[in-house]
């Protein structure tokens, strides 16, 4: 229990342990949950239960970060990270079934890939000196670049919505591992423009999942 209650200082704008040491990095999370009700909004009555799931856990993230950058603990941090690695596992649960068009259980095994796969992956980004900072989240990008790839074909909008997701992420990313680089010159630092780019990557992402639904719905009208 006392080391879920340690406090961790990883970012620039926190300079001591009160709860209010990071209100740029606390508030910005609202992007996680604005996304969130605005996505939900478009999906309901839609017959998308995965989407409206999708919609909860980025609910989720939004409030477990808010958590994290206030009280700066184990737990919170957990609370930030777990929720972000359900999102992962379940939209590729969605790519899997939806735009690959795998059956469930096929779909929930290649799902199960992605662990071995960032096990492989974070450790070789680990020895790139700029993407070592974020080695396990740039492991994400790259599938989609490759999910992308894989379906320009069959799927081009959908496809091209995933490379969209890509790059906005990796901008997401960017931003998040200069935090501590720029911190002299900029004491806010910019861990802050991850959750407005981060809440508006993954909003995007469930809407591209809602227009690949719209689109299977026209072509079978």
């Amino acid at each position: 229990m006392e080391g879920l209650l340690r406090q961790v200082d990883g970012y620039c704008e926190r300079t001591d342990f009160s709860y209010w040491a990071e209100p740029i990095n606390a508030v910005t999370n609202l992007a996680f949950i604005i996304a969130a009700l605005v996505m939900a909004r478009r999906v309901q009555g839609m017959g998308m239960p995965l989407a409206l799931a999708l919609c909860a856990i980025l609910f989720a993230i939004g409030t477990g970060s808010y958590l994290f950058h206030t009280h700066a603990t184990i737990w919170g941090m957990l609370a930030d990270v777990v929720p972000i690695g359900l999102f992962i596992l379940l939209y590729l649960y969605v790519v899997h079934r939806e735009f690959v068009g795998m059956g469930r259980w096929v779909a929930l095994g290649a799902t199960a890939l992605f662990i071995p796969y960032a096990a492989i992956i974070t450790p070789l980004l680990s020895a790139l000196p700029f993407l070592s900072i974020s080695n396990f989240y740039w492991s994400v990008p790259l599938l989609l670049f490759i999910y992308g790839f894989g379906l320009r074909n069959r799927l081009p909008e959908t496809a091209r919505g995933m490379v969209l997701g890509g790059l906005l992420l990796c901008l997401s990313i960017t931003v998040r591992s200069i935090d501590e680089m720029l911190c002299t010159a900029l004491p806010m630092g910019t861990h802050w423009l991850w959750h407005c780019l981060n809440g508006l990557m993954l909003g995007w992402m469930i809407e591209v999942y809602r227009r690949d639904r719209l689109a299977r719905a026209q072509t079978l009208a």
